[in-house]
């Protein structure tokens, strides 16, 4: 009897078996969005991606609009670490610690595109849930935490957090789909968007704290 790949696909089995099954469907699903696109793939490919029956992932998911909308959350989850790391190389509340999270921002863009843009729901039917929005929100907190330092540094109040942090957003978002849709390369080629990210953070953080001086 031909048993080669029976060791390979028990221990798989047993893997799945002991709570590894939903991260494998999110790895499978990561990979095709990747590959094809949020829109152009199905619950049964992310299946035989990731080796398990077209059943399993009832286990775990409800359907595949589910599984789309924990990768959303997964990738949330990441940029969050990735922003939060980036501003705690800095001082607190220093404007090189919001520079590096904008730089941050956009390179988790770049290295991710097709999940970047499925986290911001641009292919996302029906529309994410409420624990996907609360992920999303704890990542713009991370800004928030940076903006409120920042605020406390240089005479402001946070009350008005929002009018510094939606900007600072603003900025790093669409620099991030001016690169990823390939604009820049139309546009102005040889963008350095670091420095592009840098200049643009620290020239409003200027002005606004020469508006908030007056």
């Amino acid at each position: 009897m031909d048993t080669r790949g029976g060791g390979e696909e028990t221990a798989k089995k047993s893997s799945y078996h002991h709570g590894h099954l939903r991260e494998a469907l999110l790895d499978a699903a990561h990979l095709l969005i990747a590959e094809h696109g949020p829109a152009d793939f199905t619950l049964a490919e992310a299946c035989r991606r990731a080796g398990v029956s077209t059943a399993a992932p009832y286990r775990h998911f409800a359907d595949r609009s589910a599984l789309i909308d924990a990768l959303a959350g997964r990738g949330f989850t990441r940029l969050t670490e990735r922003l939060r790391t980036a501003r705690d190389r800095h001082e607190q509340g220093s404007v090189q610690s919001i520079v590096s999270m904008g730089q941050a921002y956009v390179a988790f863009a770049a290295a991710e595109p097709a999940l970047f843009r499925l986290m911001f729901g641009r292919h996302r039917l029906p529309p994410p849930t409420e624990q996907a929005m609360t992920e999303g929100a704890g990542c713009f907190n991370v800004l928030l935490e940076a903006v409120v330092a920042w605020l406390g540094r240089t005479g402001g109040t946070p009350a008005e957090q929002l009018d510094i942090a939606v900007p600072l957003w603003t900025i790093v978002h669409g620099t991030s789909h001016l690169l990823i849709d390939h604009d820049f390369d139309n546009v102005a080629p040889g963008t350095d968007v670091d420095e592009l990210v840098a200049r643009a953070t620290e020239a409003f953080l200027a002005g606004a704290s020469a508006k908030g001086g007056k």
